[in-house]
């Protein structure tokens, strides 16, 4: 038997359509979602005079924190014109 032999692996498969490592189902996500904009409303509202006065420092935080928490995915695709010998851009 060799050391790459994966005959008696007995770890259970995800469901077809599941991606593994997502313990939360999406109702779950969005009810957690929900609770946090609710949340979030509240303790903006009854912190808006500490918000207001330091609305400008808020907005240079969100800068970094969108580009850090933006995701890639919006792109589209990133083509290498170098290898296609193509230029999307002139089509």
């Amino acid at each position: 038997m060799s050391a790459h032999d994966h005959t008696h692996d007995t770890s259970p498969t995800p469901a077809q359509g599941q991606r593994p490592g997502t313990p939360l189902s999406k109702p779950v996500k969005t009810a957690l979602l929900m609770i946090a904009l609710v949340g979030g409303f509240y303790l903006l509202r009854e912190h808006w005079s500490h918000v207001a006065g330091n609305w400008i420092y808020l907005l240079l935080l969100a800068c970094p924190l969108l580009h850090l928490f933006h995701g890639h995915g919006g792109h589209g695709g990133h083509v290498d014109t170098r290898r296609t010998g193509t230029d999307p851009n002139k089509e």
